[in-house]
């Protein structure tokens, strides 16, 4: 791709995101949408989708910003659902998917259907966690969902390849590819693991934060190319180093925490943002191949798809959330009882994404030794395009009022301030005692105004949480923690007003003006607590 069209790609994929914040459509669908309507634009260049550059370069980061932000301690908690979502349900949807692709499709073998059950298997990591952030999910679905997106690549690259071997003939077998998957996840996981303590002793031990973070842009890049170059799973290996990664990050200083959270999430809103376009852009070079497959018949096979590949998931999710309760007395024990509504979001949140695509366009031309055209390749592609855009703009568009119809019980914002308040209470009296003990000690004297400070700065953090719990302003109904913000706020503004007019008019020089700035920013951001956006 050349430079123009690739920054042509990245200011469109980020002015529509950006505008879908102001609209209540998700940004994955709005952005899809468009890319659909502007690959027919007149001089708009081709997007074809390279899986040598989707798989090893956009990938990792996206998986690495996905597992940075998930919970490990969660996910453990969740192991039994994650595992029967990212390896049971893939290895069930590959065959189901598959074979009813085979009896549909004329002239569609069974080997080459089941290269596509596999490609479209696996719901894809940034729609999930795009969707599921938007949407407001309970805890544990997102949990759920994510768990499962972070590792399900994996199942289903390794079952594309055993399928993929089998269609062109290199004599593939189950034995082979149980073993092949056995490899690759174990293999995965170990890289992950072998990488994970030095990277993260390395990290702390490097004492700018400019260095830190440049280390942190490289490590999924680093743990998937180094676990793909013994064959064994690139996502498992960037999954594990980052959940490792992000538990322990309260290791790092302050300064980079800061700095990589607005480096990682300005990657991460470029990369979903022209990942999601980037489907949309693919359907010229879908249909350009289709030949005798044009019209009705090619909508037909999509629709059956579309619906089996909807089916098999449900298909699979209330027999995985039922019957281990059934057979098992200790998860009855330890477990809620489900209703119906939770399994039916799970399976209704299954969007697929830009994986499938790069999967599907990483299939050969010819079988192997060059011994003839893979079979119905151009059909694989279409059907696996379909399949991503129905599940995106169908699920996708249908899941917030999926949700608000079935009124699950979403997170509780009052019962969340109030963990965060008492968390901060214990963490104050902690501070408190160890103020106390280190002013009583000679070396540590301050004049009594300092020493006020920071007790007061110290009341000050513990009664913001509190103050979010309390009765809102009758006139502008903010709470006395957002007025004590916007208060800060303009006396800070303020300052800086200052500061520039003084660098104007030459008393001060640009130098001085930056670092009185920087100082500002820090009070600012410490006045505010962060918001999900």
């Amino acid at each position: 791709m050349h430079v123009m069209p690739l920054l042509l790609l990245i200011a469109g994929s980020a002015a529509v995101a950006g505008a879908a914040r102001r609209t209540p459509v998700p940004a994955p669908l709005l952005l899809v949408t468009v890319g659909l309507v502007v690959s027919y634009v007149p001089g708009v260049p081709e997007y074809a989708l390279d899986p040598g550059v989707v798989l090893p370069l956009l990938l990792p980061p996206l998986l690495y910003t996905a597992a940075t932000d998930s919970s490990y301690l969660d996910l453990r908690a969740q192991l039994r659902p994650v595992a029967l979502l990212s390896v049971g349900y893939v290895l069930f949807a590959t065959l189901t998917v598959g074979y009813v692709a085979h009896l549909v499709v004329p002239g569609l073998p069974l080997t080459a259907a089941l290269v596509l059950g596999a490609v479209v298997a696996p719901p894809d990591a940034v729609a999930a966690t795009a969707v599921a952030r938007r949407v407001g999910l309970p805890s544990r679905i997102t949990t759920i969902l994510q768990g499962e997106s972070l590792v399900n690549d994996a199942t289903a690259i390794t079952a594309y390849k055993v399928a993929l071997a089998a269609a062109v003939g290199e004599g593939a077998t189950w034995a082979g590819g149980v073993g092949e998957f056995l490899v690759a996840a174990v293999g995965g996981v170990g890289v992950g693991l072998v990488l994970m303590v030095p990277i993260h002793w390395l990290r702390t031990r490097l004492r700018e934060a400019l260095l830190q973070n440049t280390l942190s842009l490289l490590i999924p890049f680093v743990a998937y190319a180094v676990a793909e170059q013994v064959h064994a799973s690139g996502v498992l290996a960037v999954v594990v180093v980052a959940l490792y990664l992000g538990h322990r990050a309260y290791e790092v200083d302050f300064a980079t925490r800061l700095q990589e959270g607005a480096v990682w999430k300005m990657v991460a809103f470029v990369l979903e943002s022209a990942v999601f376009a980037l489907i949309g852009l693919q359907l010229p070079v879908v249909l350009r191949g289709l030949g005798e497959y044009e019209g009705p018949r090619a909508a037909w096979y999509a629709v059956v798809v579309f619906l089996a590949v909807v089916a098999s998931r449900f298909a699979w999710v209330y027999p995985a959330t039922f019957l281990p309760r059934f057979f098992s007395a200790r998860i009855r024990e330890r477990e809620d009882n489900p209703t119906w509504k939770a399994p039916f979001v799970i399976g209704w949140a299954g969007m697929r994404g830009v994986v499938s695509l790069a999967i599907a366009f990483s299939i050969p031309l010819t079988l192997h030794g060059g011994e003839g055209a893979f079979p119905e390749r151009n059909m694989v592609l279409f059907l696996t395009f379909t399949t991503v855009i129905g599940t995106l703009v169908v699920q996708g568009l249908s899941l917030p009022p999926l949700i608000r119809l079935l009124r699950l019980p979403g997170r509780d914002p009052q019962a969340e301030t109030l963990a965060e308040a008492n968390a901060q209470a214990q963490a104050s009296r902690a501070a408190e005692k160890r103020l106390a003990d280190l002013l009583d000690d000679e070396r540590n004297a301050l004049p009594p105004p300092l020493a006020d400070r920071l007790r007061a700065v110290l009341e000050r953090r513990r009664n913001a949480v509190w103050e979010r719990l309390g009765a809102v302003n009758p006139v502008t109904g903010e709470t006395v923690d957002d007025t004590y913000r916007r208060l800060s706020r303009e006396m800070i503004g303020a300052e800086r007003e200052v500061f520039v007019r003084l660098r104007n008019g030459r008393y001060i020089d640009d130098e001085m003006l930056r670092t009185l700035l920087r100082r500002l920013d820090l009070e600012e951001a410490a006045a505010y607590r962060e918001t999900a956006v």
